[in-house]
């Protein structure tokens, strides 16, 4: 099968990117994979109970926003395949891709298909420590975004857990204080691994506790299939003495990992393996291949942001595919040439967008 527009994620990015290149009669098809990353489609956000933060929206269940828009951009004209891109050939245009059979990660089908260009919107998952109890409480208590979930009723005013020695641990410690009665800090090492500045700030902050050479045992709570995390089992791993200490929540800070796997030795990726792409657009150094969401952001790593991304990966592929075949545009994105020109005038090195009557 030959497509104008792949877009390989079925995140807020790839779903956003969708509804866009739909819209712009692109035809896309949206590859969503059959549990990639061991998620169901729709990505991280179907892990996630609730969600206050994306706009539109006072409560919504993760999995029920990325039913909507699974449903949006079918209905916008986008056509989903539920099979999972298990290889690609992106050496020359038309790029080619082949499939997983659907339950089968380890074969490839016989069938070539082939794209013009392609829209990566494969996310990042959270890594995980796989505890006694972690799987029964994700959700109720364990997570692993405290700027997603920390200000939910069952976190609010109440004893919380980071882990993780790190700036991001720390930056998820500091905006938890907001929220919590108080944050314990385990560090498994006898130091943090964060930047000084922010090791201090944290040190300093009279509502956070830090255990050093410390790790976590298990996670306890009520029973039942919505039972509540209450409390966390620690390990010093000096002396090996346990204790079990009061907590309604624990978050991970322990770093995610990009589903770039796919693309290795094909695009340019940094030392975490995330695609780079050029700043202020979702191009990667091939041309006609984009990249969107978290695939491609480390430092955000919100549904909103993503969506926001997904949107300029479409946008861009409609401009790119209508100057593969010579035809103006003259309602999309606006001065890249001026900027490739090195114009003075144009905003610095970044593409300026504009709003496009189409959408």
């Amino acid at each position: 099968m030959h497509s104008k527009l792949v877009i390989i994620g079925s995140g807020p990015a790839g779903h956003t990117a969708a509804i866009y290149a739909a819209r712009a009669d692109l035809k896309p098809v949206l590859y969503e994979g059959f549990l990639a990353l061991g998620i169901a489609a729709g990505g991280q956000l179907t892990t996630t109970d609730e969600v206050e933060n994306f706009p539109g929206f006072t409560s919504i269940r993760g999995s029920e926003l990325m039913d909507n828009m699974r449903a949006q951009s079918e209905a916008c004209g986008a056509e989903i395949v539920s099979q999972t891109v298990g290889k690609v050939d992106l050496a020359q245009r038309p790029f080619k891709f082949w499939l997983h059979p659907m339950g089968d990660e380890e074969t490839l089908e016989e069938e070539t298909h082939t794209a013009d260009s392609i829209i990566i919107a494969t996310g990042a998952k959270a890594r995980r420590l796989y505890l006694p109890g972690e799987e029964k409480f994700w959700g109720n208590g364990v997570s692993a975004c405290a700027v997603c979930d920390g200000s939910l009723p069952i976190f609010r005013e109440k004893p919380l857990v980071v882990i993780g020695g790190g700036d991001s641990a720390v930056e998820e410690a500091v905006y938890l204080t907001k929220k919590a009665a108080k944050v314990t800090v385990l560090v498994r090492r006898d130091q943090l691994r964060a930047g000084k500045s922010n090791a201090r700030r944290l040190a300093n902050n009279p509502k956070v506790e830090i255990l050093y050479n410390t790790s976590p045992v298990e996670i306890k709570g009520d029973e039942g299939p919505r039972g509540l995390m209450k409390s966390l089992l620690i390990k010093n791993v000096k002396t090996g003495k346990e204790e079990e200490i009061p907590a309604n929540g624990l978050f991970y800070a322990v770093g995610h990992e990009p589903a770039t796997h796919l693309f290795k030795d094909k695009l340019k990726m940094d030392e975490d393996g995330y695609l780079i792409t050029t700043p202020g657009t979702t191009e990667t150094n091939i041309p006609g291949v984009f990249a969107a969401g978290d695939v491609q952001d480390k430092k955000y790593r919100q549904a909103v942001t993503s969506a926001g991304s997904g949107c300029m990966a479409a946008l861009e592929a409609e401009k790119f595919l209508a100057e593969q075949e010579d035809v103006d545009v003259p309602n999309g994105i606006e001065g890249e040439t001026d900027v490739r020109k090195g114009k003075p005038e144009t905003n610095g090195d970044v593409p300026e967008y504009r709003q496009n009557p189409l959408l």
